[in-house]
């Protein structure tokens, strides 16, 4: 059977067409798709929540307002906020430059004016297919790629040192020791603290987190252990605290380094004995819960200036797993940029569809010091922010790269940025000397001599 016995196999067209005559018309000269014919406001939206079609054509002029653009607008605006991937081709012959201006700044894929020929329009229609088809598949793939990029079923990186990272929690999940998960703010310390939570035997206990900086001293006790009714102004019934809650469980601990000296003694007790007491109770519980913890702060110098209990710090510190930078991971900026565009885009602003070559360069040079926290509040204020499909590296906040950054993207190419980089520096540094230059770098003055030809730099 072929495609045209068999309409169901065909790409979807929604024809928005008043006009009975160009609906036969148009519907006749797209044999090889399946036309479906709407003719109002109503019927064109049943339609595309019915059929779903890939792409539509829409002419702006439209009953009630048949020599206006009022009611196509409204269907066009509609139509980007139901299903924002559909190919729009819209038709005016009203005012049709400002119309066709109107129309891709709301979303339309392309504009024609009237009267329609058909063999024009046609050539539109099967490139918006044909765009429409090449997106579908890039979404699968980029879909694929992050989900190839996935770690403790979460965490995206294909850098080897985050591999490294990853590879030791999976290991430690099913153990009962205590870790220590070191690095600085934004790194992604609880999103690991919950995958090795989810890689262990404890996955269908509960995991609860705590920022101990984030508590008042005089809270953070009772936000721990709990309390009993009336143990305190304001305790108007008993309330278990983090420690019990996950019980069974995970409680991640960020900012230890914050626990106030006296109340590090309880957590201790706790770590050495598994039980705890409420706040105006001096009846021992029994708590089977697992502490994973986290820090930016320097422990073991806090221990030599007395502030850290060296004894609390060999309990919670048995397996020590150090987190790098994202400065510290090539790659994974511009992979975590991707996976956090199509998450706020789908949304906040499905117009938005990737970033210009020019963002994606700005992103790998950055040092990035607030580390993926950063990242992610960049491209969600981009996102959020941005006039095009691409967000730039204006939307980002950060440099434009220059033409020679741009196009480092092979290892030739790549080198000899590096190499024109080094070598400008160094001659800055020498004022311009050859042979100081030379002695910088390591080479020969005549190996100098034929990079400076070779880059067309000058000393």
């Amino acid at each position: 059977m072929t495609d045209s016995a068999n309409p169901k196999s065909l790409p979807k067209l929604l024809v928005i067409e008043d006009d009975p005559g160009l609906q036969a018309q148009l519907k006749w000269a797209y044999e090889d798709f399946e036309v479906i014919i709407a003719g109002d406001h109503p019927g064109a939206i049943a339609a595309l929540r019915a059929e779903a079609p890939d792409v539509v054509t829409l002419d702006l002029g439209l009953p009630p307002d048949p020599d206006g653009t009022t009611v196509g607008f409204a269907i066009l605006d509609e139509i980007m906020s139901i299903k924002p991937d559909t190919k729009v081709i819209v038709a005016s012959g009203h005012n049709a430059r400002e119309a066709a201006l109107e129309a891709i700044a709301r979303g339309a894929y392309d504009f024609y004016r009237k009267p329609v020929d058909i063999e024009e329009i046609g050539l539109i229609v099967r490139r918006a297919f044909q765009l429409h088809r090449i997106e579908a598949e890039n979404r699968v793939l980029s879909a694929r790629v992050d989900q190839d990029h996935k770690v403790l079923g979460r965490m995206i990186t294909a850098a080897p040192e985050m591999l490294r990272v990853a590879r030791t929690i999976e290991r430690v999940a099913n153990t009962s020791v205590s870790v220590m998960l070191l690095g600085a703010s934004g790194t992604g310390k609880e999103l690991l603290a919950r995958g090795l939570h989810d890689a262990s035997d404890r996955r269908d206990g509960a995991f609860v987190a705590i920022n101990c900086a984030a508590i008042p001293e005089n809270l953070l006790e009772s936000e721990l252990f709990g309390h009993e009714k009336g143990a305190f102004t304001g305790a108007v019934k008993t309330t278990e605290g983090k420690i019990e809650q996950a019980a069974g469980g995970t409680l991640f601990l960020d900012e230890v380094g914050d626990i106030p000296f006296p109340l590090q003694v309880k957590l201790l007790r706790f770590l050495q004995e598994r039980v705890i007491e409420r706040v105006g109770s001096r009846r021992s519980i029994a708590v089977d819960t697992r502490i994973v913890c986290a820090t930016h702060q320097d422990l073991e110098a806090m221990i030599g200036q007395g502030r850290f209990r060296e004894d609390l710090f060999y309990r919670l510190a048995e397996i020590v797993v150090k987190i790098p930078s994202l400065a510290e991971r090539p790659g994974d900026a511009t992979l975590l940029a991707k996976a956090f565009l199509a998450r706020f885009a789908q949304e906040m602003n499905p117009q938005v569809k990737g970033f210009t070559k020019e963002a994606l360069t700005a992103i790998d040079a950055w040092n990035w010091p607030g580390n993926v926290r950063e990242l992610e509040n960049r491209v969600k204020r981009a996102v959020i922010m941005a006039d095009g499909k691409l967000i730039t590296a204006a939307d980002l906040d950060l440099r434009e790269p220059e033409q020679s950054e741009i196009e480092a993207l092979n290892l030739k190419a790549a080198r000899e940025f590096a190499d024109r980089k080094v070598i400008r520096h160094a001659l800055a540094r020498s004022e311009g000397n050859i042979s100081s230059t030379a002695r910088l770098l390591g080479i020969s003055r005549p190996t100098l001599y034929d990079l400076l030809k070779q880059y067309d730099l000058h000393s």
